[in-house]
């Protein structure tokens, strides 16, 4: 009975650690693109989906999250995460981001599509770089047309 007891604790906290739904760091020149199979170099636009199982998808821009989205269950989604385009690697909540579209910084899939984690300084690089400004649903609803 202790031993049954003991690898019933065991397959518990394996279990609670399979499932944890948490970004995992991008390995920038060696992971691949999800969704278009490229390889993620570049550290400014990727980005990252995580579902509730803990699943990680990774992408080499955000716009490849927003393809790869057609074809998924997006219920099972727990994180949206994009690269903040101001701090390179750090990945921060699409859905709570500000995105900039501009023909004046280029991302890996053409789309010119750029995450900041504040409006603040989406407006800023707007005044210098120019194009527009959009939020997650926004751009959500400009993909899907």
């Amino acid at each position: 009975m202790k031993t049954l007891k003991h690898y019933s604790t065991i397959a518990l906290i394996l279990m609670l650690i399979s499932c944890n739904v948490s970004p995992k760091p991008i390995e920038y020149g060696s992971d691949g693109c999800y969704f278009c199979k490229m390889t993620i170099v570049d550290k400014v636009h990727a980005a990252e989906i995580v579902t509730k199982k803990g699943k990680v998808y990774k992408f080499d821009a955000t716009e490849c999250m927003i393809n790869f989205m057609d074809d998924f269950d997006t219920s099972e989604i727990a994180l949206y995460l994009s690269n903040n385009y101001t701090e390179p690697e750090a990945l921060i909540d699409a859905t709570k981001a500000t995105f900039l579209i501009s023909e004046n910084i280029p991302s890996p899939m053409g789309a010119f599509l750029s995450a900041f984690k504040n409006r603040a300084d989406a407006e800023k690089t707007q005044v210098e770089k120019g194009g527009d400004l959009y939020t997650w649903t926004e751009l959500l609803a400009k993909f899907k047309d």
